[in-house]
């Protein structure tokens, strides 16, 4: 069976040791990582088709210079995201795990011109990119866009590993938050942080506490090919987009129990879920587009996949979203269906699921799928049996 850690100082490749991420120079000189010399990146382990660019500190400086400004956090779509999921880091976890943080940030400081592999959430933060461009082209005023924040507990030492390594791969990242080993919660919030992304699950549910959307990713063994020119989002329902409430009548009374629940709450709206809002900020993004007579080929696009059954229970779900005044590019109902084919079918950037058993079958597939531990799914894991229900 899959399997995917769940330990705050590793992301896992489904074994028990991580897989180095192995950097070798040139002849030049100059630090290669493994993908490049190839023509493309690895589909299987990196999930896209486009080479990185290699950019010069100077290039960056010119492209700031240029006219990009930063917007203010507060009428941003704030994103942070945690170094080792936008990055490979295992290598470099192991160290601090043997060998202790003194020859941690001293191996960090030997290798730093030496720049990590894109890690999970790599596609997902390009995509963001490539929506920031096309909303510059159509609003060249406007701060409504994707504001990405590279969180990480690293001492400021590693800061200069991190530029490298971002410019790199050219990524348009000014802002950091390198805690030097404390918590970033207190730094989410007056960031006005909308989504955080992070391979510790105990912090990401200090910041669901803190009512910032929050999920825990994963390394997987593949990642399937994504699109680099609209950025795909998939949400669960219970207990992601909606509260557990439905999910609690399931678990304690059964499906015929949730049925009858959902069937005399028809006009009854859910609650809000941990991820509500961040759908919220992804449809007022998409709105700008729709005002520029860019509907049919939005660069963004969002989707309900849920285990909720369409005639019997997907009613309340899809009255309470529209109740919200939001909506879902697609809703699939797969009535206890396995999700991982449908979301191999869809090639999101992300998808966000409650509970475990989903997420490792959607990173199976070759989904990158990031887990909200979030309602009552956590007390009482998924067993493998039919289920038509949530």
């Amino acid at each position: 069976m899959f399997r995917m850690s769940l330990e705050p100082v590793q992301v896992m490749l489904g074994k028990s040791i991580p897989m180095e991420t192995n950097v070798i120079a040139s002849a030049n000189g100059d630090s290669k990582g493994p993908w490049e010399g190839k023509d493309e990146f690895d589909q299987e382990n990196l999930g896209l088709t486009t080479k990185p660019q290699l950019v010069s500190i100077q290039r960056r400086a010119r492209k700031v210079e240029g006219g990009i400004f930063f917007p203010k956090p507060e009428n941003a779509v704030t994103v942070a995201v945690s170094s080792r999921v936008l990055f490979r880091t295992e290598t470099e976890q192991m160290v601090y795990v043997q060998k202790g943080v003194e020859e941690y940030l001293r191996y960090q400081v030997e290798h730093e011109n030496e720049p990590f592999a894109p890690g999970p959430a790599f596609s997902f933060v390009k995509a963001l990119e490539e929506v920031n461009a096309r909303l510059r082209e159509l609003y060249p005023e406007s701060e409504e866009l994707f504001d990405i924040v590279l969180v990480t507990y690293n001492h400021a030492a590693v800061g200069v590993r991190l530029i490298n390594t971002i410019n790199h791969h050219n990524l348009f990242i000014e802002r950091f938050c390198m805690t030097g080993g404390s918590s970033p919660i207190g730094y989410l919030k007056a960031w006005h942080t909308n989504l955080y992304l992070s391979a510790d699950a105990e912090k990401v549910r200090e910041a669901l506490a803190e009512g910032i959307a929050a999920a825990t990713m994963f390394m997987s063994e593949k990642l399937t090919e994504v699109s680099q020119t609209q950025l795909r989002v998939a949400f669960d329902g219970d207990a992601v987009l909606f509260s557990d409430e439905s999910e609690r009548i399931f678990k304690t009374q059964g499906l015929d129990g949730f049925f009858q629940h959902e069937r005399d709450n028809e006009d009854v709206l859910l609650d809000r879920g941990p991820l509500k809002d961040f759908l919220a900020s992804l449809g007022k993004l998409q709105k700008k587009f729709y005002a520029k007579g860019h509907r049919l080929d939005c660069p963004i696009r969002t989707y309900l996949v849920t285990a909720r059954s369409a005639a019997s229970s997907g009613i309340r779900a899809l009255k309470t979203l529209r109740a919200w005044g939001l909506e879902t590019d697609e809703a699939l109902f797969l009535a206890g269906a396995p999700k991982g084919p449908m979301l191999d079918k869809i090639r999101p950037h992300i998808y966000f699921d409650d509970q475990m058993f989903h997420v490792e079958g959607a990173a199976e597939m070759g989904t990158v799928a990031a887990h909200v531990p979030y309602g009552i799914a956590q007390k009482y894991p998924h067993k493998k049996s039919s289920k038509a229900g949530k």
